[in-house]
């Protein structure tokens, strides 16, 4: 028996945003990445005697409109709290968090499978906190339990940081896969961070049991860190769903635990034992004051919120009749689907947009590794121009191809393109029938064949003829003379 029919898998994810503030949570410092280390700090995020914390109000404007977002409640009053633990990248040896009384909770986003389905996850909370600064482990193996030595970099320390936590809604690894990408969105389309998992922007803890099906008690929970791209996750949470079935098959314990993803090996190890829950002894903040959140605010950033993601998709399948699946991944990022639509306002053909965007357009970025399709040098209504060629007759298909590379290679205009390289396509019958008359001639056994039914030998007559023409013959018009000349 399959194990997955005997089992079922709970998963719950913890993300932590980055917030992209001009300055860090409770100082002045400048809140960037990328710097030489330790150049972005002071007193205050290094928890110096004396120095005192005051409350940066974008950080709150950004947390609100995260709840807004994700369909939180809003609390009208919150506060913040000390969680305190020692670490060597926590200056003050505590963090400013929130604890019983976070700004958001209980929201929920919808994630869409390949096929069209749907599924609500469950937002428990999304809280307010501050950054650690970051370790550099110097290893030659990559494993951090054989490091010599150790650098921190407090440049980090003090960043805004919005921790959201999902309800353990999630079953499969595919599913955790689908929120973390339509929770990136998300956060792209309201412009609170730029959710960039290489540099840490954007970080996800996973929390993963696995228990027989139809029990309503959870399994024994495993953490798993260390993932730096939501493949990784999807593949940890695979190799680690996989080891506790086999587990729980051969009746082994399961510990609770913390575990680390090794993205060469493809699989996760064993990082420290978690048997009982850390206690942070929380108590609040005594430098900052509770927050009181007014509904005139949250009614203000309400009216900052675009049209999201999900809301989106659902309007490009009314509005230009694309298949669910093109609708999201077109409505993905903001700039994508800003891009997809001032095409069709060109060319009034959204599939064939669709198509040139995701197949073509997408395709070229995630070859070269492009995230942003703003640095791509093709423009919008120039894609739109090269459709309207296709649709009008001007090139073909395959023409559109060598100008659509012209254009994604260094810009310009299509019309200017199809001129310059003599592109045009013929349409002229008498011309097209000349050649047609030519391959007929040349190839009688072919011709015999098809007139006894083998059509397939048509696609090699009408190839020869693209062949002949480098392309630029209309295939549609070759294909029907062939057909009236042959029969």
């Amino acid at each position: 028996m399959d194990l997955k029919e005997k089992y079922e898998t709970v998963i719950g994810l913890e993300v932590h945003v980055e917030l992209n503030t001009q300055t860090k949570a409770f100082c002045g410092c400048r809140n960037k990445f990328g710097e030489e280390p330790n150049t972005f700090i002071c007193p205050v995020c290094l928890g110096l005697p004396g120095s005192l914390p005051v409350i940066n109000s974008e950080m709150v404007r950004r947390a609100i409109k995260i709840g807004l977002a994700l369909n939180c409640s809003i609390s009208k009053t919150t506060k913040f709290d000390r969680k305190n633990y020692y670490y060597p990248d926590l200056p003050k040896a505590y963090q400013i968090s929130q604890y019983d009384n976070p700004i958001t909770t209980n929201g929920f986003v919808e994630i869409i499978g390949k096929d069209g389905s749907k599924k609500r996850i469950g937002i428990i909370r999304a809280h307010m906190e501050e950054d650690a600064g970051k370790l550099l482990h110097l290893t030659k193996s990559g494993q951090i339990g054989e490091a010599e030595e150790s650098l921190v970099d407090y440049n980090r320390a003090g960043v805004p940081l919005i921790e959201i936590v999902s309800a353990p809604d999630l079953r499969t690894p595919h599913e955790a896969y689908l929120y973390l990408k339509t929770l990136r969105s998300i956060l792209r389309y309201i412009d609170v961070s730029d959710c960039n998992m290489e540099e840490g922007s954007f970080r996800c803890d996973a929390n993963i049991s696995v228990r027989k099906k139809g029990d309503d008690k959870l399994g024994v929970k495993v953490e798993i860190k260390n993932m730096n791209s939501f493949r990784n996750v999807e593949k940890a949470l695979e190799y680690e769903e996989q080891r506790q079935m086999q587990m729980l098959d051969f009746r082994e314990t399961i510990i609770q635990e913390t575990r680390l993803w090794d993205a060469n090996k493809e699989k996760t190890f064993s990082m420290r034992s978690k048997e009982e829950a850390h206690d942070y002894r929380y108590f609040p903040e005594p430098d900052l004051p509770p927050l009181e959140i007014s509904t005139e605010l949250i009614d203000e950033i309400k009216k900052e919120i675009p049209e999201l993601p999900v809301e989106k998709t659902e309007r490009f399948i009314k509005e230009y009749g694309l298949p669910e699946y093109d609708a999201f991944i077109l409505t993905e990022e903001k700039d994508i689907a800003e891009f997809y639509e001032n095409v069709v306002k060109v060319c009034n053909e959204p599939k064939l947009s669709s198509n040139w965007i995701m197949v073509e357009l997408l395709g070229k970025m995630n070859q070269e590794n492009i995230k942003d399709i703003k640095e791509t040098k093709i423009k919008p209504e120039n894609l739109g121009k090269m459709i309207n060629l296709i649709k009008n007759g001007t090139i073909s298909g395959k023409i559109a191809k060598e100008v659509f590379s012209e254009m994604y290679k260094n810009g310009g205009d299509p019309e200017t393109i199809v001129k310059e390289k003599g592109l045009i396509q013929i349409t002229d019958i008498k011309l097209i029938e000349d050649m047609v008359d030519r391959v007929i001639k040349g190839n009688p056994e072919i011709v015999e064949d098809i007139k006894g039914g083998k059509e397939k030998g048509i696609g090699f007559l009408v190839g020869q003829i693209m062949k002949e023409t480098k392309g630029k013959a209309n295939p549609q018009m070759v294909n029907e003379i062939l057909r009236k000349k042959i029969f």
